[in-house]
């Protein structure tokens, strides 16, 4: 039984392992590839016999008047000033619908969900001619502000997360808290907020990687170079008039995913709290 066991826990680990390699294929490609130059593109083999390794110092400095230094503090500004607000807004509106008792929190709160279920290309028009007609286009604004009311992308979702993670925090907390004489903003920001950690872990993580990957977003309300993106930055490599330097483009294209993996990677254990812990009760 022993042996049998061991065996298929031996297959499965090689049929796991397969797997995962025919998965990460394209990213081997990707790793190859912004190693080459253009005429070694069509050519056969994943990494090229002689590595182009200047693709990526050639790269950081191909767009005239800017480096990507420039692109990746924009970049940091932008998401920097949305987390800030992000975390502030939906914990507080989160502790409000989990604990305050006021008119028509339950109609409230249903509105919220079903702002989940409502596509961004309906929003996308309405909200453009908004901003545009308030002179915020070109600016960071149109991606601060709205998450200062807990919206934004993905505010819905963030308030519903804590939501669920701040009931399973007792309230009889509260009601010690109370008898000290704390308020209400007192509990909020002495009690909840330090036990909702993993759950604003979770929240700076998604935060993080949709505003990082919000290419349309950008694009659509980032008009100057001098404010451009990182995602934006690299549109600019692909030029139909002249020869895209394919090799310099992919080799920033990789360096542009760095920030994400290693925030994933450094928080992975709050992450997973955090979607874990209101799924239990007992």
């Amino acid at each position: 039984m022993m042996r049998s066991s061991k065996r298929s826990l031996f297959q499965k680990n090689v049929m796991l392992s397969l797997l995962s390699l025919i998965m990460m294929y394209p990213v081997f490609w990707w790793i190859g590839a912004s190693l080459k130059t253009n005429e070694e593109m069509s050519r056969p083999g994943l990494f090229p016999e002689q590595p182009m390794w200047s693709n990526f110092i050639d790269g950081w400095t191909a767009i005239p008047g800017f480096t990507f230094t420039h692109f990746y503090l924009n970049t940091f500004q932008l998401i920097i000033g949305v987390l800030l607000t992000s975390i502030v807004a939906c914990s507080l509106t989160a502790f409000a619908f989990a604990r305050l008792d006021f008119p028509l929190r339950g109609l409230w709160f249903s509105i919220l969900l079903l702002t989940l279920m409502l596509p961004h290309q309906v929003t996308m028009v309405p909200q453009y001619v908004m901003f545009n007609g308030w002179g915020w286009v070109d600016t960071f604004l149109p991606f601060i502000v709205p998450h200062t009311l807990a919206g934004g992308i993905g505010g819905s979702f963030f308030v519903y997360l804590l939501v669920q993670f701040i009931r399973g925090i007792p309230k009889e907390l509260d009601e010690s808290a109370k008898m000290d004489g704390c308020s209400w903003f007192g509990i909020y920001w002495r009690i909840v907020l330090p036990l909702t950690k993993p759950a604003l872990v979770t929240v700076a993580i998604y935060c993080f990687l949709w505003n990082w990957d919000d290419f349309l977003g950008h694009l659509i309300y980032i008009n100057s170079v001098d404010k451009y993106t990182v995602g934006l930055a690299l549109r600019m490599f692909v030029d139909s008039q002249s020869s895209v330097p394919w090799g310099q483009l992919l080799a920033m294209s990789l360096l542009s995913i760095v920030p994400s993996v290693l925030i994933f990677f450094l928080a992975q254990r709050h992450f997973v709290e955090g979607i874990t812990a209101g799924s239990v009760k007992g």
